[in-house]
């Protein structure tokens, strides 16, 4: 009975040992982690979020911030910064006079300069960008290179992997690149036809297995289309049913796309080439020594900037633009936007400037598709409209356009939100238009948003419901990790 009472009490000491020595490795993991989280270049509100969550409850907090903390791939970034921050020797890309701020806080954060000889133009229907795409691929000699984050198991989707694997028979090269979140349900076996008629199909950064620490968050948002290196479209659109298809549905999203031809097509086509080159293993070389179609001449007298963001910039070349876009602004703002989340650099630039009688108009989605993101804006719109702003609601359904438009001059359109997320984890795409007849199109779309909008009515007591002030609060709190 004693050598069992021993051997009890052995195993209880070496158990306690064990989970003394977890507990003080558990610590020294979050002291780590904590010190790395705070040497890195975040937000406040996201620095807070993930501090909260590693100290008051680290058996959640610890793994959450392994799994989903990162932001920045330092080894991609310099690998992939040498495919899109200049353009491709040889290119036809013909950089014009932008002296503006904007363009200038853009090629310093390691942006592309700006590019003329582009002609533009805009998909404000969803018939209008599924039949473009369709007729792009349907025309496609060469080589049709397509990237999206949601790849619809729907008609629309099974239409495009139809054409796509239709033209890979023919001996077009195909390229499609799906961002593994979105396109979870389609990236595999949905998309096998295309890759049985020879064309590719690669996913980006799988869930699993972890390519790299934070893997799991870093999803890319980017649309591009890339045909024969001669012609592009990119926006918000999706390929499924919410977003396009050849007739009209009830139930489908309002969104913005373009279509580019020119120089500045070889320049989105490098950012094709280096999310590429990250997810198949390829090297940039592939490309570069089988060029079948000529390089974009001019076509038009179309003035952008493209700009690539994400984990794989070296700098913040988007969210300067943006920052440096409002801080120009002398008489008045537009943005459209699904979700609403700024930072607070953002947030009190626009509430200086609508202190200050510039003319401010936000227009979102009278309720989007994500609730949480619905409540977490509640904050910043109920504060802009008291600063003077204009909030308007779309009413008709939900509105996934992302545009800018600044004293009618500058433009901005692409895949980014104004959110935390696409400013600072996803990877993304924008255009800033400098021209002024592209900047006039924009507007005029823009002004038939505002047609089909209210604004926002005011509260009308300061006192709101608990249940709703908690979920706003709490929304607003975790809204740095959504």
């Amino acid at each position: 009975m004693d050598r069992f009472a021993a051997m009890a009490t052995a195993d209880s000491i070496a158990s306690e040992i064990l989970r003394h020595l977890l507990t003080i490795l558990g610590f020294l993991l979050a002291v780590f982690l904590i010190a790395r989280l705070m040497s890195e270049k975040r937000q406040p509100g996201n620095t807070l979020a993930w501090l909260l969550g590693i100290v008051l409850i680290p058996y959640v907090g610890v793994p959450l911030y392994l799994l989903l903390g990162g932001r920045k791939l330092r080894r991609l970034a310099a690998r992939k910064s040498r495919l899109t921050q200049t353009p491709p020797a040889g290119s036809a890309v013909a950089s014009v006079v932008a002296t503006g701020a904007t363009a200038q806080a853009i090629a310093r954060a390691a942006g592309c300069p700006p590019v003329g000889g582009n002609a533009l133009r805009f998909l404000t229907t969803g018939e209008d960008a599924y039949a473009e795409l369709e007729r792009r691929i349907g025309e496609a000699r060469h080589t049709i290179h397509l990237m999206t984050f949601i790849l619809g198991r729907d008609a629309t989707g099974r239409r495009i992997v139809e054409l796509l694997a239709k033209r890979a028979r023919e001996g077009v090269k195909v390229r499609l690149l799906l961002d593994a979140v979105g396109c979870f349900l389609s990236s595999r076996g949905f998309a096998n036809p295309i890759r049985e008629a020879g064309g590719e199909v690669y996913r980006f950064m799988p869930v699993l297995p972890f390519q790299s620490r934070g893997s799991a968050n870093l999803r890319n948002h980017r649309k591009i289309a890339v045909f024969d290196r001669r012609a592009a479209i990119l926006g918000g659109h999706n390929l499924a049913d919410e977003y396009m298809g050849p007739s009209p549905l009830k139930r489908r999203w309002r969104d913005l796309g373009v279509v580019v031809e020119g120089p500045a097509v070889e320049l989105l086509n490098s950012i094709f080439v280096a999310d590429w080159c990250y997810a198949s293993g390829q090297p940039p070389e592939t490309f570069r020594g089988s060029r079948a179609a000529p390089l974009p001449a001019q076509a038009g007298a179309g003035e952008l900037q493209v700009v690539a963001s994400g984990p794989d910039a070296t700098g913040e070349p988007l969210y300067d633009g943006i920052l440096s876009f409002l801080q120009e602004a002398e008489r008045r703002i537009w943005i459209i936007t699904p979700y609403f989340i700024p930072d607070e650099v953002l947030f009190r630039s626009l509430l200086i400037k609508a202190h200050t009688g510039r003319e401010v108009t936000l227009v979102v989605p009278a309720r989007s598709n994500h609730r949480i993101a619905d409540f977490a804006r509640r904050f910043y719109l109920r504060e802009l409209q008291k600063a003077g702003a204009q909030v308007m609601l779309y009413r008709p359904g939900m509105m996934h356009a992302k545009a800018m438009i600044v004293d009618d001059r500058v433009g901005l359109l692409g895949s980014a939100n104004f959110d935390l997320r696409s400013l600072f984890v996803n990877f993304e795409v924008g255009v800033f238009v400098y021209s002024q007849p592209e900047v006039d199109a924009m507007r005029a779309w823009a002004h038939d948003l505002i047609n089909h909008s209210t604004v926002m009515a005011a509260e009308r007591s300061p006192r709101r419901r608990l249940l709703g002030n908690l979920a706003e609060d709490l929304s607003r709190l975790f809204a740095p990790l959504l």
